[in-house]
């Protein structure tokens, strides 16, 4: 029988994007919801910043599961398939901008989803959470 080691995110390097998140997001004077999920979709740690769209934290949601199920960019699902998948999964996946996966040492351990600006702030605070645990942040 095999056995596999895998890396999982923890709750440490959870706060600390959280922390990151929230700073980038002051910085853009953004307020933002974010979310971030496990590899297996489970919710590990959220926070709604005071100002920000209470229903940014559903599409944050959907964004963190879709990228950590498709070990992508959320806005890589194709244009053409995003109502017909988030119909058949309700809501849980989700074609926006601002959900990333969570790449450590070429292991996808989750998703972190960012919503209430626009998709380009979206992702700049995506992407600061990602940078402070030293995950992949080059999804070209």
């Amino acid at each position: 029988m095999n056995f596999k080691t895998n890396l999982i995110l923890t709750h440490s390097a959870t706060l600390a994007m959280l922390q990151a998140a929230v700073k980038k997001a002051e910085a853009l004077d953004q307020p933002q919801c974010v979310v971030i999920v496990d590899a297996s979709g489970e919710l590990l740690g959220e926070i709604r910043m005071t100002g920000a769209k209470f229903l940014s934290r559903k599409s944050a949601l959907s964004k963190a599961l879709t990228a950590a199920s498709i070990r992508g960019p959320s806005s890589n699902v194709p244009e053409a398939v995003r109502p017909a998948i988030s119909a058949a999964t309700s809501g849980n996946v989700t074609g926006l901008a601002g959900g990333l996966p969570i790449i450590k040492d070429g292991v996808c351990v989750g998703g972190i989803g960012v919503g209430s600006g626009s998709g380009e702030q979206d992702i700049e605070v995506a992407l600061a959470a990602l940078e402070a645990v030293g995950a992949q942040v080059d999804f070209s």
